[in-house]
């Protein structure tokens, strides 16, 4: 151990946790720091009456931390040093180092607040900025608070904002500068339109002709993986090199296997996923060849759903890869990008706290008693998506209306699934023991990728988990079994318990009724089976996959994104079993045709979003064709109605305050515009629309007196003084204003009835001039004008001459502004 980098600032790490309880150590990858550090500090008085907690993100790396430090003790893991995670649980008495999982530490805080004879808790790897290691270390940050002053927490990182972490916990950062050999990095470009897994076989091959030691490649996923082993198995290798692939679905024997170095004379190639980036050391690496991608969860808050996603990584996670191949010896890394790539990519990954479906966390903190914004986030949980979590628990009846934990909730939370899962199970046990076994074992395959094959039928991964004989199959069945009894203990109130046990099928969709699917058309060769779910969203399923003639799927997993979503996992269903877990509605439909200007209805039964049967209607009753008048209206503009041009001149008038007024306006006025009222019908046109078959039926009166109840006294008032609909003409009529235009108000009468008039006419309290459109006797226009008086002495003059000659029976003055106004043409005296 003493040639571990690490041993240069071990001293400082003791002193510092026997002066504070927070501390930050950061140190490189293979610095030694996730297995010396837990060592050293066995001997610390703080450590007398308590056990340390080493968190790690995975469970392989979990493992290969307790067996290295057991080895280094010359003892078998389970004595000093102990392992808990899933499937795999060694610990004893003796245990005095226990190594977790991070979901395994979070159920383990929520059951024991106080962490009853933990003394320290180390969270490594914590730069991975998984959303368990987040909320694991709010709620021991919470715990040391309120209840343990006395427990250390320290954060061990390889890549991380030391500076903002040390800040967030208000403690030292003690740094290890690692030991590295230089890595000369290649560039080998990508191949266009090629799978990533051709561009890394051919680096490997590469790197095998030029370079010497193992190889580590880096794929996005197991997908990949086993398709580049492909390759280079069917491709030929040099009789001396092997490969072996890493990812977490594998069982732990073919994990070893490629975590061992190569047998000497011989070289290995490892393919692996980001699992390798730094929580894991593979000797006798000394080239790197990276594909540059990370498969990342991210969550669509709009969905409601998540998916795994591949995307470039981040400059930090590329670093990472590049020191594996310095680790012992000078060596080289093979980048399968240009160089100039790099300055477009994230600097860091970006914390899954923002990225993930928070229904987990939601419910963490119900059990916790806490609202998020009372515990201390380094980045917190946005409070929209933590809100769509409460909501989907309280579909699943976990919460009740006021966020509070219900007895089912205090169920779902005692198993170590997510919420979903663990409704399902609870769901299975009140059909019995057989249902709750048969549950139990849905939710440990979609939990435990590779378990029973890779088929997305999930029926056939049943059966091939029965046949396995392995290790990790034979862990998963006890724990199946043990999943099952905690469910039914959870469900003592079982009633009468069903004769036969429900289908898988059945057991699945209860749990996930919004993605019952049924298959849009029929199966076509070679083309991918689209199914309807009865969420709404459309999905997938690959053409040579089985499940593809499947009329009804229930869908636990969708993979891709966008309006390629792909079944991950399902089941196969029958059109009964979707109608017994998910009742059919009938409900009446009417759509408004634009062609013809009425609305056509029809009764629609529906599981959920499919569609199971219409049956046209001869009329629509009145709720629906309100509905479908209203969506007309939204959909095609308020033109569809009769009497827009009064509603338009409404909203001009008020348009025209609110341009005076500015921000002394009346309240409402500014929102009377015909964008807004078209955007929202159903706040002042329903009862307008309710009294007609057609949206063309509707009268200006009726329009102008809906939006106009939009406005309040005060509203109104304002709106008739500042802009009235009308001006009287000296004649005593009353004469339109038209606000429509951009000029000021425009007022069309004949010359004539404007005689004797030497003032020019005002609005909105003399402030703005009309502008009068002065027209002939036949109603042409022939003159505008903002200044009558002016008009009268100047333009008229050539008006006069004009206007006599067209129409001498109508009187054309010298002095207009002394005549008397006229209505039309001059008397003839008496004969």
């Amino acid at each position: 151990m003493a040639d571990l980098p690490i041993e240069d600032v071990i001293p400082a790490i003791v002193a510092g946790l026997t002066s504070d309880v927070r501390l930050v150590i950061a140190a490189p990858p293979g610095a030694g720091k996730t297995t010396r550090v837990p060592l050293a500090l066995l001997d610390a008085p703080w450590m007398a009456q308590g056990r340390l907690l080493l968190i790690e993100p995975r469970r392989i790396a979990a493992r290969a931390a307790a067996e290295r430090m057991a080895s280094t003790l010359q003892q078998r893991v389970g004595e000093t040093v102990g392992l808990r995670a899933r499937m795999d649980v060694r610990t004893s008495p003796a245990t005095r180092i226990e190594v977790l999982t991070e979901g395994v530490f979070t159920r383990q805080i929520l059951s024991d607040p106080e962490l009853a004879g933990v003394a320290g808790v180390i969270f490594d790897e914590f730069h991975e900025r998984n959303l368990e290691a987040d909320v694991g270390l709010a709620l021991a940050l919470d715990a040391q608070a309120a209840l343990r002053p006395d427990l250390r927490i320290i954060v061990m990182s390889a890549t991380l904002d030391t500076a903002r972490v040390s800040q967030h916990l208000g403690c030292a950062v003690i740094e290890s500068a690692g030991r590295a050999f230089p890595v000369e990095t290649v560039y080998l470009g990508r191949t266009r339109d090629a799978p990533p897994e051709a561009d890394v076989v051919r680096g490997v091959r590469r790197a095998l002709s030029e370079a010497e030691g193992s190889v580590l490649a880096f794929l996005p996923g197991a997908a990949e993986i086993n398709r580049a082993q492909r390759r280079l198995e069917e491709g030929g290798l040099p009789p001396d090199v092997s490969v072996a692939p890493l990812y977490g679905a594998l069982d732990p024997a073919t994990q070893d296997r490629a975590i061992r170095p190569a047998q000497p004379g011989t070289r290995k190639v490892v393919l692996a996923t980001d699992i390798a980036e730094s929580a894991l050391t593979i000797d006798g690496v000394r080239v790197v060849v990276d594909a540059g991608l990370a498969r990342v969860p991210r969550h669509d808050p709009a969905s409601g759903l998540s998916r795994l996603v591949t995307e470039r990584a981040s400059r930090a996670s590329l670093d990472q890869r590049r020191g594996r191949a310095g680790r012992t010896a000078p060596g080289v890394c093979y980048r399968l990008c240009e160089e100039a790539e790099l300055r477009g990519l994230p600097a860091a990954p970006r914390p899954e706290i923002l990225e993930s479906d928070l229904t987990g966390l939601a419910l963490d903190l119900a059990v916790w008693g806490a609202d998020a914004d009372a515990l201390s986030w380094l980045d917190p949980p946005p409070h929209p998506v933590l809100e769509a979590g409460r909501a989907t628990l309280r579909t699943l009846g976990a919460l009740d209306a006021g966020g509070r934990l219900t007895p089912r909730g205090r169920g779902v939370a005692s198993l170590p699934l997510p919420p979903r899962l663990a409704g399902m199970l609870l769901d299975a046990a009140t059909a019995g023991e057989a249902a709750a076994g048969l549950a139990a074992r849905l939710a440990l395959l979609l939990s435990e990728r590779g378990l029973g094959g890779r088929s997305i039928n999930l029926a056939d991964r049943l059966s091939g988990w029965e046949r396995e004989r392995s290790p990790r199959a034979e862990a998963a069945r006890n724990l199946a079994r043990r999943w099952a009894q905690q469910a039914l203990k959870a469900t003592p109130d079982r009633g009468n318990v069903p004769p036969d046990t429900p289908a898988a099928g059945v057991l699945l969709a209860a749990g996930f009724t919004d993605r019952i699917a049924r298959r849009r058309g029929p199966a076509r060769p070679g083309q991918p089976t689209a199914y309807l779910t009865a969420g709404g969203r459309g999905v997938a399923v690959p053409p040579d996959d089985p499940l593809a003639t499947e009329e009804w799927l229930v869908v636990a997993e969708m993979t891709g994104g966008g309006a390629d979503l792909r079944v991950g996992d399902a089941l196969a269903l029958s059109a009964e079993e979707a109608r017994a877990v998910l009742p059919e509605q009938t409900a009446e439909v009417a759509t408004f045709d634009p062609d013809t200007g009425t609305v056509r209805a029809r009764r629609v039964v529906r599981l959920g979003a499919i569609t199971l049967s219409e049956t046209p209607l001869a009329r629509p009753t009145g709720p629906a064709r309100t509905a479908a008048l209203l969506d007309a209206v939204r959909t095609h503009g308020l033109g569809v109605l009769g009497g827009q041009e009064a509603l338009a001149a409404l909203c001009a008038r008020a348009q025209f305050v609110v341009g005076l007024e500015g921000a002394n306006a009346a309240e409402g006025l500014s929102d009377l515009t015909l964008p807004a009222l078209a955007a929202q019908p159903d706040t002042w046109l329903s009862g307008v629309l309710a009294r007609h078959e057609r949206p063309a039926d509707t009268t200006a009166g009726e329009l102008t007196e809906a939006a106009l109840n939009r406005l309040d006294y005060a509203a109104r008032q304002q709106l008739d003084t500042l802009a009235p609909r009308h001006w009287t003409a000296p004649t005593g009529r009353q004469v339109a204003l038209d606000y429509t235009a951009e000029l000021p108000p425009v007022a069309e009468i004949k010359a004539q009835e404007v005689f004797g008039l030497d003032r020019h006419p005002t609005v909105a309290g003399g402030r703005v001039p009309i502008m009068l459109a002065l027209l002939s006797p036949a109603q042409r226009p022939v003159a505008m004008t903002r200044d009558l008086p002016r008009f009268w002495r100047a333009g008229y003059l050539d008006m006069r001459k004009d206007m006599r000659g067209r129409y001498p029976k109508h009187d054309w003055p010298e002095e207009p502004w002394l005549a008397p106004a006229q209505t039309g043409a001059k008397r003839r005296p008496p004969g």
